[in-house]
């Protein structure tokens, strides 16, 4: 039986550490905060009860996984889990309205023939055929196998984009811009994909045309929402690691990676005490910081910004308490897209909160959110830059409300009367809430992944969303999945089978 040391208890270090546990291993947690969860938390006030990170679930089988592979209860006998259908309803600035349903390839294609003209909804599906055979040639070394040594070779794109005649030449689309430019060839084709990726914190001018494995991941694995929002998967995820004897020390700060014999040894907490370990288990940004040295070799994959070399954006939220009931005509998620999709990518990269942002309009349907009937919870986000450096001062209150209004008026075409029933609100920013880190892609030469899960010293292992295989909820319960492997079956493993 080793010591496992834990450093933050985010999902994918929850879900690392309920693995370990169950393999036989002593494990302890050490965050900071007094609680857990990391970015899946959640503010309630008079009744009104908000998610503060991601809202929806993609991917279930990960977490489905975690709870067979540590537990006799399955994941939806501890969290009640629904489909959200329609999977989302997309306002577009000329008026035009869709709505398409959840993990249905046949039923997307025919609500987009039916609201956009005939033939979106076949260069759509086309494009998703596309994308599926983008997925299937990454999804292993990308979500299920440890980062490959020879890392380079996902430098390459997966997705077969189209050759088309451009400018007198053959040329094929290598960025999310130019498959919608010209593969989809409809603005608001190219608005919807445009905002998949800005949604997971991509520059659509740069980001690989394999990104387009992202809206595929959504429409045909579906999106789901957990009753009482997604902090109870949290609390589930937490409660299983105290049921297999995870131990926790909430408000215990770690100041160092203690290392002997060239190997971590365990950590130190800012009170001088050192807790030994044979493995310790941290996120990529709070391992670099805490040890004294270079922790990646000149041939890994290095921490960035971003990817594509530029900073990394954040989420700008409001939480929004309203009166009145919820419509039974009103939709879970609402996109209301920017009427200039590509102003918007520069400005956001460019350190720039943009003035006409595609907003997200969040509406359960729970009364767990709300204090009665008459009262609604409304979430709206935004892509924004990042807090301070060559990003914006989040926590300037003038800019911070000023913006607020921004989403706020956007946010009336999803919602009408959204002025007249606003009680209060409540805003999140990237001065909270950090930055957002994509999912790692194949293609762009190799810079959207992000670092091995193992590490230059050993003993020492990265988990989370700065590291591979990158940022979103999945994605987090994957990392802990490898982490755990590589720990109980060392080195030579290879995923799971």
């Amino acid at each position: 039986m080793a010591r496992i040391a834990v450093i933050g208890a985010g999902m994918g270090a929850l879900a690392a550490a309920a693995r370990l546990a169950v393999a036989g291993h002593r494990v302890t947690v050490y965050e900071r905060a007094a609680t857990y969860g990391g970015a899946v938390g959640r503010f309630e006030r008079a009744g009104f009860v908000f998610d503060t990170g991601p809202g929806l679930l993609h991917l279930p089988a990960v977490w489905r996984d975690l709870f067979i592979k540590t537990g006799k209860e399955p994941l939806e006998q501890c969290v009640g889990l629904v489909q959200v259908d329609p999977a989302s309803r997309h306002l577009f600035a000329d008026g035009t309205e869709v709505l398409l349903p959840n993990a249905s390839r046949a039923g997307i294609v025919s609500a987009l023939d039916a609201a956009l003209g005939a033939g979106a909804g076949e260069r759509w599906g086309a494009f998703l055929g596309r994308a599926r055979d983008a997925w299937d040639r990454s999804r292993r070394p990308l979500l299920e196998e440890p980062l490959w040594a020879d890392w380079q070779v996902l430098g390459r794109d997966p997705y077969p984009a189209l050759r088309q005649r451009k400018a007198l030449r053959m040329r094929q689309a290598s960025t999310v811009a130019e498959v919608g430019a010209w593969e989809l060839a409809e603005p608001r084709l190219a608005a919807l994909l445009d905002g998949y990726a800005l949604a997971y914190g991509l520059d659509p001018r740069h980001a690989p045309a394999g990104a387009a494995v992202l809206p595929y991941m959504e429409q045909t694995f579906g999106s789901w929402y957990a009753e009482g929002g997604l902090r109870e998967l949290a609390r589930a995820v937490y409660e299983r690691c105290l049921a297999r004897k995870v131990e926790f020390a909430f408000g215990t700060e770690v100041c160092r990676i203690a290392e002997k014999d060239g190997r971590a040894a365990g950590v130190e907490l800012a009170d001088g005490t050192v807790a030994g370990a044979d493995h310790v288990v941290a996120g990529a940004g709070v391992a670099a910081d805490l040890v004294g040295h270079e922790l990646w070799r000149d041939t890994d994959v290095r921490p960035h910004g971003s990817a594509g070399g530029t900073p990394l954006p954040g989420r700008f939220t409001v939480l929004l308490a309203l009166s009145g009931a919820r419509p039974g005509s009103a939709v879970h998620r609402s996109v209301v897209h920017s009427p200039a999709a590509g102003a918007e990518a520069a400005a956001v990269f460019a350190g720039r909160p943009a003035e006409r942002p595609t907003v997200t309009v969040l509406r359960p349907d729970d009364p767990r959110t709300r204090p009665d009937e008459v009262h609604e919870a409304v979430t709206l986000s935004a892509t924004v830059p990042a807090h301070g450096g060559a990003g914006v001062d989040w926590t300037d209150a003038a800019l911070r409300e000023r913006y607020a209004q921004v989403l706020i008026d956007a946010a009336r075409t999803a919602v009408p009367e959204i002025r007249e029933r606003l009680l209060w609100h409540e805003i999140r920013t990237p001065a909270e809430a950090g930055v957002v880190s994509a999912p790692a892609l194949a293609g762009g030469g190799g810079r959207y992944l992000h670092p091995a899960n193992s590490t230059r010293l050993p003993g020492l292992y990265l988990v989370g969303g700065r590291s591979h295989p990158g940022g979103g909820l999945a994605h987090a319960g994957m990392s802990g999945a490898l982490v755990a492997g590589l720990i109980v079956e060392g080195p030579e493993f290879r995923g799971s089978q």
